[in-house]
């Protein structure tokens, strides 16, 4: 159990933001899976001031996903402060401030990952947002530009000293991105020195593994982000691998319903954005590649659902995901379909 602020978090793992991924539907579902809280994507601040809705838009949540936990970006102190007493005025739990989007049109405007190389901006940006709104405030960082500038300790040193609650670690630098692999050595460094409680993120598969890094590494919680997708089983003890297509189907079933309700339209809005979900949901099941692709085109709600049901699978799951290299990131998630 961790505190942030006032606020408890009960639990060992959490869906990491991810933009595209991490809205109110799935987050429904990976909290009632066990997920510790819920991250929302990451808002830009410039946004929030100039009163786009899709931005203000989200931000909405249940009841049921707290702790819920609003992430910000941007580079200007100033708008930062004032783009936060916005996001307080729905009522989150916590408010955290992104310091690892490593996409260039983000990080190298200064936001994101971009704080990384001014740390001292970071660290205002911090006290103003706790002082402006009275809430607790986290960060997530990487552990440095590049492996030229490997600044984490100084990083998590300016904002323990901003008052920051906890701080999330990526175990890679900006300019790593999503490749390679996270270096969980470090990411033990920073929990052995630091004094608020430390989550570890990066290269986590399996609910297990992150039991075992959570253990070895001395972490607090650990994030769990690409592999998370189309797999909430994977903040449980049984994992995916185990569990029968009906059951799958079931819960395919539950979280397109929820994109339905959350994203009202006249058009197949939210059954488009769905699919990103549903070629992960069906990863490795033997799901036949003829009826996939007739899926992933099909426009119209009902016949989605007529077709899924319709598809029998008798076999359980044969191999594990892999995930690599893949052109999902803090920005957006391109769907492989």
């Amino acid at each position: 159990m961790v505190t942030i602020g006032g606020v408890t978090i009960k639990g060992d793992v959490v869906l990491s933001p991810m933009a595209g991924i991490s809205d109110s539907p799935y987050r429904q579902i990976t909290r009632r899976f066990g997920s510790s809280f819920a991250y929302t994507e990451f808002v830009s601040t410039e946004q929030l001031l100039m009163g786009n809705t899709k931005s203000l838009d989200m931000f909405r949540y249940l009841e049921t996903e707290r702790p819920i936990f609003f992430q910000i970006f941007g580079s200007d102190l100033e708008t930062v402060v004032n783009a936060s007493e916005i996001a307080a005025s729905k009522k989150p739990d916590v408010i955290d401030l992104n310091m690892g989007c490593s996409v260039a049109k983000v990080s190298h405007h200064g936001s994101g990952a971009g704080l990384l190389r001014n740390v001292r901006l970071a660290g205002a940006m911090i006290e103003g947002i706790r002082k402006k709104t009275g809430l607790p405030v986290t960060a997530k960082i990487r552990l440095g530009w590049d492996s030229n500038s490997l600044n984490y300790l100084e990083t998590v040193k300016v904002l323990e000293g901003s008052g920051v609650s906890a701080i999330s670690v990526h175990g890679r630098t900006k300019a790593m991105a999503y490749t390679g692999f996270a270096d969980w050595n470090a990411i033990g460094e920073i929990k052995s020195k630091a004094k608020v409680p430390i989550f570890g993120n990066g290269d986590v598969a399996s609910f297990s593994e992150a039991m075992f890094k959570k253990k070895k590494y001395g972490v607090d919680l650990v994030l769990i982000g690409r592999r998370a997708i189309g797999n909430p089983w994977i903040f449980s003890e049984t994992p995916k691998e185990k569990i029968d297509w009906v059951q799958i189907k079931g819960v395919i079933l539950e979280h397109l319903n929820l994109m339905l309700n959350f994203y009202p339209s006249d058009d197949d809005y939210a059954l488009v954005l769905f699919r990103k979900h549903f070629i992960r949901y069906i990863e490795n099941t033997g799901f036949p590649d003829g009826i996939k692709r007739e899926l992933l085109t099909i426009t119209n709600v009902n016949q989605f659902i007529d077709k899924l049901e319709s598809v029998k699978i008798d076999s359980k799951f044969l191999e594990t995901s892999e995930i690599e290299n893949e052109s999902i990131n803090c920005e957006t998630f391109v769907s492989l379909a």
